[in-house]
């Protein structure tokens, strides 16, 4: 990771409301800001893996970062994307536990790091910082408890329309429509719990039928009720 780059400032960082740190006061803000580390990572790059030892959490400033876990024969489970603005890490720092998943970069991204001793004085002077963590907790809880539910309950092609409206959802399309998001079809098989082959196929299906167009890895969606159909998400 190099470090030779301008830091981006707590204060005037355009994530500053969509960030667990909301809440801090003036000159909490910035403590936070004189004590963080900052750093970019190329695409490609991994963060930190899962085992490791890891001594603070990570705040995303830009870019878009993989979070997953190793299952049997190296296979990934992606559990999410980190977007400009969430925090990763929080949960093994607080438990005091190695990391639970592992984090590498989809595209060229900035992190600010902040270790354990800074987090924890910050909780103890802020409630509300913790009411946001404990919130963020929650939040990802249900979309795991949601995630087992879709791999129990449907099909793979239900999960795969569910996850490319999702996708769209929450990363937007650029001025042509497509998803802002470029994933491989071994990603996206990743992130619904199947094998490559059957995302290849069923992308290939759906373009077929007109719901959605692909050129090369970009994706967009043409008949977003059709998916939503398919998905059976009411």
């Amino acid at each position: 990771m190099s470090k030779y780059f301008e830091e981006p400032a707590c204060k005037d960082c355009k994530n500053a409301f969509s960030t667990a740190f909301k809440k801090l006061t003036a000159s909490q803000l910035e403590y936070l800001a004189n004590n963080k580390l900052c750093s970019q990572i190329k695409k490609g790059k991994t963060l930190y893996e899962e085992g490791n030892r890891i001594t603070g959490i990570y705040c995303i400033n830009t870019g878009i970062l993989k979070v997953y876990k190793t299952g049997i024969e190296g296979k990934e489970q992606i559990i999410k994307f980190a977007k400009p603005g969430e925090i990763i890490g929080y949960r093994s720092v607080i438990n005091g536990e190695a990391a639970c998943t592992s984090v590498k970069a989809l595209e060229d991204s900035t992190v600010c790091f902040i270790n354990t001793q800074d987090l924890y004085k910050l909780l103890k002077e802020n409630s509300e910082l913790g009411i946001e963590l404990l919130q963020i907790a929650c939040k990802e809880l249900g979309e795991a408890n949601s995630y087992l539910t879709d791999i129990a309950q449907k099909s793979v092609k239900e999960r795969l329309a569910e996850i490319l409206m999702r996708l769209q959802e929450e990363f937007g399309t650029n001025k042509e429509g497509i998803i802002n998001l470029i994933l491989t079809r071994e990603e996206l098989a990743n992130i619904i719990g199947t094998a490559t082959e059957s995302v290849i196929r069923l992308l290939s299906e759906f373009k077929n039928e007109g719901i959605i167009d692909l050129q090369a890895r970009k994706i967009k969606i043409l008949n977003i009720q059709k998916l939503k159909k398919i998905s059976n998400i009411f």
